[in-house]
């Protein structure tokens, strides 16, 4: 194990330097469907808000649609390969395709080609894994690396790092979004750097990230595995997946539904936000990456994981009601203030698939997960956008609800799991005893 924990230190700057330039790309892509929505009607002097928010909303959903069908072959090879001791080349794939793909926004900016040129651009990021294969790669690398009674805390710090260098660039991305422009092209020198940044990663994973992964090591813990018991547990821990997979995908529906609402929600009255505004309320948003590890930090001492989701759930179930009530900006930033634990959950989740798995099967159990959510996405994704804009005259909050009301039925199998767990522990100590 010792020889593996350089992989932490290594992969962190990758974390860090692609979610600044993630940052960066969400809110220029904003800001250029907006705009590029808003000059249409101009032009056509007919089309009112409501028209405009539909043709933003829809155009998100097919986005988004788009980038979580492709990735599901490719992804789950690029798992499977890794799992092969290749840890590296489902990080390195997906960077270049969202070098790609986010070239293709700033030519789009450049040359003001049709936004519906970066539906191409989702088709390329979706084929080299997209963010599904990315980010389960990471979690893999860092499940390997780490044992398991911290692992969740390992976890959880990555995911902090995510949200530390979100917060960075979403603060920063507003102001860049307008700092230069190209004959009053706005967002030319925001998605540059975005560019830029994705190509430093993708250049670190190639030539500077080293793992020591090889058989012989993965086959040490195999038998470490197996000395402990795991293949006895087999037809329990099939269960536990099971629920802890329900859960996860329940809580991701309902955060990624209201999310994506939510990029509509900010451009409409009464926020009606600019491209600072945008950046600030993104910003708002990533703290509670550095609340949620704080969360784990003080809360792990004194309650199980299975007790740390429930306390996640709670707060985003909380706070996402609250959402639904907004009228002014001070109330947007009250109600990001109640899910301070909102992002407690998913690391958590993947700390616990990672235990009930051989560590050859870390990427591919991890994998799953992810493309599960890009299944679900193919759901929720038209269902959501469809009733945001049925509500969007009378009461357009209404999915914000919908998502609170998901996220205490995603409570139900993970306390499954705490019973289950907790059960088998205490039988686990008595036969010890």
């Amino acid at each position: 194990m010792q020889r593996l924990s350089p992989i932490r230190e290594y992969v962190e700057p990758v974390v860090l330097c692609a979610q600044l330039a993630s940052t960066f790309y969400d809110t220029g892509l904003q800001m250029v469907v907006y705009e590029r929505t808003n000059a249409t009607d101009s032009v056509n002097h007919t089309a009112t808000e409501e028209e405009q928010q539909k043709a933003i909303s829809n155009f998100f959903m097919t986005y988004t649609m788009l980038s979580s069908f492709l990735p599901f072959v490719p992804a789950y090879f690029l798992a499977r390969y890794g799992d092969k001791g290749y840890r590296t080349v489902p990080l390195a794939v997906p960077l270049l395709g969202y070098v790609l793909s986010r070239t293709l926004l700033l030519l789009v900016i450049v040359l003001e080609l049709p936004i519906e040129v970066m539906f191409g651009g989702a088709v390329v990021y979706g084929l080299c894994g997209g963010f599904s294969s990315y980010w389960a790669g990471v979690m893999a690398l860092v499940s390997v690396s780490s044992n398991e009674e911290r692992r969740s805390l390992h976890m959880s710090r990555t995911e902090l790092i995510y949200g530390l260098a979100g917060f960075v660039g979403s603060i920063a991305s507003g102001h860049l979004f307008k700092l230069y422009d190209v004959e009053h092209r706005q967002g030319v020198l925001l998605v540059g750097l975005c560019v830029f940044l994705y190509i430093l990663c993708f250049l670190y994973v190639v030539f500077v990230l080293k793992t020591n992964h090889d058989r012989s090591s993965r086959s040490s813990l195999d038998r470490q595995d197996d000395e402990i018991g795991i293949l006895n547990r087999r037809p329990r821990d099939i269960i536990n997946i099971a629920l802890l997979f329900a859960g996860a995908i329940l809580y991701d529906v309902a955060v990624a539904g209201a999310m994506e609402i939510l990029i509509s929600f900010v451009k409409k009255e009464p926020l009606n936000w600019d491209a600072t505004r945008i950046g600030y309320g993104n910003a708002a948003g990533f703290l509670i990456f550095f609340s949620s590890f704080l969360g784990v930090v003080v809360f792990s001492k004194c309650a199980r994981d299975t007790t740390l989701i429930i306390i996640g759930m709670l707060s985003f179930a909380a706070g996402i009601y609250f959402m639904a009530f907004v009228t002014a900006t001070y109330m947007y930033y009250l109600a990001r203030a109640l899910t301070l634990f909102a992002l407690i959950p998913m690391p958590i989740i993947r700390s616990l698939l990672s235990k009930q798995v051989h560590s050859s099967s870390y990427g591919k159990i991890l994998i799953t997960l992810q493309l599960s959510f890009a299944l679900a996405s193919l759901v929720y994704s038209p269902i959501f956008t469809k009733i945001y804009q049925a509500t969007l005259e009378w009461f357009p909050t209404v999915p914000f609800q919908f998502s609170s009301l998901l996220t205490l039925l995603a409570i139900i199998p993970i306390s499954v799991v705490g019973c289950r767990t907790g059960r088998q522990q205490g039988y686990e100590r008595i036969q010890g005893n």
